[in-house]
């Protein structure tokens, strides 16, 4: 099994976001302490400021800005799981869409760049940066149909609202806190009926890459709303030719070039970008028009939904060197819910933002595998 970098004294949490839900930090426990044995390396729960050693991190979100890194003695992909950007609004689907003109606002480190680069993998839309912008943007796109207001750091597809004219459009952007979009941004996006999404990525770890494609669920959490239930991946070990030989249909190779071409990207317009683990959403659907659309919605880099089925794939990987491809993933339900047998349980609480809800990944062979 491959070992640790010799200079990491420990597998250690990094708590950046530091309002997350007692759910989240109960499961990147979990995962910190099957990433450690993985690296041969100790567990050492949650990193304390002033500790100067070194470790290797896990990010509760995107680490942000070249000096965090150079503290924590960051220097490569091998000595955390997650990513860094240079700005904040680079950590967020802010980067998928242009500004909606040449007057619009733009944060330090804009590139215009991106959105020419990955045009053709992201569906239509704009990212804004204040309110005026945000109207414009929105009565712009209303041309052609309803649109998608999504506040750029929501999870699990909350926050997010249809609108349909400039009165909904008006209702919705007054809604936003205005500190929020002048940092982060905020998206509008044409809007898509019938969507299936995919979640395509890729995590470095142990010596080991694994890419991934497979399809996300829904469920109903505790207040009837629709969200984020947990993802199905299909993981090739190797990289994104290895994964495209696992594709069956073009709906699958289609996401997974669309995730390559803005990871791309990203890597030729934010210096100083690095990342170990890479996910992107991939959504498919029909749109105003009827016309069939695909297009990456956003990107995380860093520790996720997806994040427990990615970690028992390279565990699966390292324990057989000759294995090449798996099933693995992730469930989120919300109150009473059997765990199955087999399963890995993540937490079953009542967690105080959310209430009772149960998580779990499983491992299964892919085939002749």
């Amino acid at each position: 099994m491959p070992d640790a970098p010799s200079d990491r004294q420990g597998v250690a949490l990094l708590d950046v976001r530091h309002n997350a839900p007692e759910h989240e930090r109960r499961t990147h426990q979990w995962l910190g302490e099957r990433i450690a044995a993985l690296l041969g390396t100790p567990f050492l729960g949650l990193h304390r400021e002033g500790d100067a050693r070194a470790h290797y991190f896990i990010p509760n979100d995107t680490l942000i800005g070249r000096s965090t890194a150079r503290e924590l003695g960051i220097r490569s992909d091998a000595d955390f799981f997650g990513g860094l950007v240079a700005e904040p609004f680079m950590a967020t689907k802010a980067i998928t869409h242009p500004l909606p003109g040449p007057a619009a606002h733009a944060p330090p480190g804009w590139a215009e760049g991106f959105s020419h680069l990955a045009g053709r993998a992201v569906l239509g839309g704009y990212s804004a940066f204040n309110i005026d912008d945000a109207m414009q943007a929105g009565i712009r796109l209303l041309l052609s149909g309803p649109l998608r207001v999504k506040p750029v750091r929501a999870t699990a597809g909350r926050g997010q609202c249809r609108v349909t004219d400039d009165e909904q459009l008006r209702e919705a952007i007054a809604t936003q806190d205005l500190d929020e979009i002048a940092t982060w941004g905020l998206v509008l996006e044409e809007q898509l009926e019938d969507v299936v999404t995919y979640s395509v990525g890729q995590v470095q770890l142990a010596g080991i890459t694994a890419s991934y494609f497979g399809t996300q669920s829904q469920t109903e959490d505790n207040a009837g709303t629709c969200v984020y239930g947990g993802s199905e991946l299909v993981v090739a070990r190797g990289g994104w030719q290895d994964l495209l030989s696992l594709a069956g249909n073009e709906p699958v190779r289609l996401a997974i070039e669309q995730a390559r071409a803005y990871e791309q990207a990203a890597q030729a317009c934010f210096p100083g970008f690095i990342a170990s683990r890479r996910n992107y959403d991939i959504a498919q659907g029909i749109n105003a028009r009827g016309q069939l659309r695909s297009g990456v919605l956003e990107q995380s880099w860093r520790i996720g939904g997806a994040s427990a089925a990615e970690v028992l794939a390279i565990e699966a990987f390292a324990a057989d060197p000759a294995l090449t491809r798996i099933r693995t993933a992730t469930v989120e339900r919300y109150g009473d819910f059997e765990v199955p047998g087999g399963a890995a349980l993540l937490y079953r609480g009542h967690d105080a933002e959310v209430g009772p809800i149960v998580k779990f990944a499983r491992v299964e062979p892919y085939g002749d595998a």
